[in-house]
């Protein structure tokens, strides 16, 4: 069965790795473990560059380093889209007696990487690339384009889920699903140390 898989980055991160010892992980290793019966022929993986915050500046320059170990994986694509991080003005819910109900907040927003999921996956269906569509996400807003790909172009759809708690809009329009456990998770890291064609990528020390 040709298998392309759609990982979204972001929700694979905050599902599954934030706050864990597993971000360096290797999505194809990972893959390979969830979905031994597959020829997996692809995988695309869809985010954005992060920007830098006071409490944590070297963001950006740990995931460039795991951006650079995800492309030594022969048939994986990054696709990225944008994060803007921007100040602005929210009511609080519960504000003090005589207060400004009003606060200035730092909003972080990921934009482009679920339209862009949801493209290339209609892409790749209606192109008859695939015969099986793995979503690693819990995100209900890819619920029409994988009802398309199900019922229109009878391809097979699954779910690899990064969070505890699967979205139920998501699993009334799948075929099969695995959750993302802790234990492959730790299966499927890769080595400290990586060579691409620029050199050596090293895991960074702290994350």
């Amino acid at each position: 069965m040709r298998t392309c898989v759609y990982v979204d980055g972001f929700n694979l991160y905050y599902g599954a790795l934030r706050n864990t010892a597993y971000k360096w992980l290797d999505v194809a290793r990972l893959c390979g473990l969830l979905l031994p019966n597959h020829d997996i022929t692809r995988i695309a993986y869809f985010t954005a560059r992060v920007s830098a915050r006071v409490q944590d500046p070297g963001q950006p320059a740990r995931q460039a380093v795991y951006l650079r170990a995800l492309a030594t994986i022969p048939h994986l694509t990054i696709v990225e889209g944008s994060f803007i991080t921007k100040n602005v003005r929210m009511r609080l819910a519960r504000p003090p007696l005589g207060t400004d109900p009003y606060v200035t907040v730092v909003k972080s927003e990921e934009k482009g990487s679920d339209v862009n999921l949801a493209s290339h996956l209609l892409r790749d269906a209606f192109q008859d690339r695939l015969d099986v569509a793995v979503l690693v996400s819990n995100d209900s807003d890819l619920v029409l384009p994988i009802r398309i790909v199900r019922e229109e172009l009878s391809k097979t759809v699954g779910i690899l889920n990064p969070h505890r708690v699967p979205s139920h809009a998501l699993n009334r329009h799948r075929d099969f699903y695995k959750p993302i456990r802790r234990g492959v998770l730790r299966a499927s890291q890769f080595p400290p140390s990586l060579v691409d064609a620029e050199g050596e990528i090293t895991k960074p020390a702290t994350w």
